[in-house]
């Protein structure tokens, strides 16, 4: 009994350490199993945060490298003019690209020896190697015009003030450039005990201005005509490949022609031959020549090639998209622009003679429709609408844009080039204004 108890005891021990050493085996492999999984846990981890470090490197090295390109990319005061008479100065300060800017005018500094001043900061701008200034204007109203780099991101131009009674600053797109328009009346010397170098005080603005008829009198004395395009800007071109530019040059000599003789006002043209000349310089044109009436002639376009017809146009806000798509190929810009111009014009219209351009445009608009009418009885008549145009934006007269026809249409583009068609438009044009200057002289009486 005890040999088989002894017996059963060993049995059993060695049992248990068989199970033990085969218990050992499995553990050893558990935990070879989790040191790889750790080891793959680890090794995954090490390589996302390896990418999310190089992703962050990449993010800033493209934003250091985009902050120097963000400081070079100042815009820049490539030019100043200045067109003027003894009433009116308008300068325009052209960048090389869109810009925001201020205005302030400041009194007068006798301490520092400092005239009356405007200045203009122009922000993230610098000047141009290529600007010539300062720049002398001596007109009664502005001494000169200067400009300088105020600080590293500022370019700041001032204008010497001699006296003007009122001002105006506004912007131009496509190109950028930042217009200022003055008005005053030059200083008079006058005889008395004052010494030379003592200044004489700026005279005190005048009562109202007087209407236009009154103004007028009995007839017109100047007209500006204004042929649209011109140069290396050719307007609409029609399918068969005629050219706005041409087409109203054309009208245009006809126009000084015929009003010529039939008002006997001194005739205007902004440009004689195919030459480019900005918008805002045919606007100062007919301001420094002191016109009584401004007429710029264009071509119409549209995508619909069926759109026809004969329509006359005054400067003023509008919410037709037609209007505004028409003004913003006349002026050269995108659609979006024109919004930046229509909320200037708020400003603006408070001083444009909205009422006697809308007058003259109506009856132009009516006489051109008639005399057409006569041969082509076809023409339709689109009326009398306001948009905003560049080219009537600042002027001191009543004035209108006139769109003739419309060259995308493939039977007025024949009519435009032939020579009946267009001076059945001269004759229009003609006994429009005609008919305008009779309306004045019956206010006057």
């Amino acid at each position: 009994m005890r040999k088989d108890s002894r017996k059963d005891t060993v049995d059993s021990r060695q049992k248990a350490i068989s199970n033990f050493d085969f218990r050992i085996p499995n553990l050893k492999s558990q935990i070879a199993n989790r040191k790889s999984q750790l080891f793959l846990l680890l090794t995954a981890y090490c390589l996302l945060l390896t990418f999310f470090l190089a992703a962050s490197n990449s993010n800033a090295a493209k934003i250091s490298r985009a902050q120097p390109a963000q400081k070079k990319a100042s815009v820049k005061v490539i030019n100043i003019k200045y067109w003027s008479n003894p009433n009116y100065t308008r300068v325009v300060i052209s960048l090389s690209g869109d810009a925001k800017f201020s205005h302030r005018l400041l009194k007068e500094d006798p301490k520092i020896e400092k005239p009356r001043r405007l200045h203009i900061d122009i922000n993230r701008a610098s000047l141009s190697p290529s600007l010539k200034q300062p720049i002398p204007i001596n007109d009664g109203l502005l001494k000169m015009a200067r400009a300088g780099q105020y600080s590293k991101a500022v370019v700041r131009v001032v204008l010497d003030i001699e006296s003007i009674e009122d001002y105006k600053v506004f912007p131009l797109a496509e190109p950028f450039r930042i217009v200022v328009d003055v008005t005053g009346k030059k200083r008079l010397a006058v005889s008395g005990q004052r010494s030379a170098k003592e200044e004489i005080p700026t005279i005190a603005p005048p009562p109202a201005k007087p209407s236009l008829a009154q103004q007028l009198g009995l007839k017109i004395k100047r007209i500006v005509i204004d042929a649209g395009h011109g140069g290396k800007d050719s307007g609409a071109v029609g399918k068969n490949g005629l050219k706005e530019k041409d087409v109203v040059l054309k009208i245009a000599k006809g126009l000084k022609e015929t009003l010529s003789k039939e008002t006997g006002a001194e005739i205007v043209m902004t440009r004689a031959d195919d030459t480019f000349i900005p918008l805002e310089e045919r606007t100062a044109i007919a301001n420094t020549k002191e016109a009584d009436i401004f007429i710029s002639v264009h071509a119409n376009a549209s995508f619909n090639r069926k759109a026809s017809g004969v329509e006359t146009y005054f400067l003023n806000l509008t919410n037709d998209e037609t209007a505004i798509r028409l003004a913003a190929r006349e002026n050269a810009v995108s659609t979006k622009k024109m919004s930046d111009l229509q909320f200037i014009l708020n400003d603006l219209m408070k001083t444009a003679k909205t009422n006697e351009s809308s007058r003259l445009a109506a009856v132009v608009q009516e006489s051109l429709v008639s005399t057409l009418r006569a041969k082509y009885s076809d023409v339709r008549g689109n009326g009398v609408k306001g948009a905003p145009f560049y080219v009537l934006v600042g002027t001191h007269m009543p004035s209108i844009l006139v769109e003739v026809s419309f060259i995308s249409n493939s039977r007025e583009e024949v009519r435009l080039s032939e020579n009946a068609y267009i001076h059945e438009i001269i004759n229009g044009i003609t006994h429009g204004i005609k008919g305008y200057v009779k309306e004045m002289e019956v206010a006057v009486e």
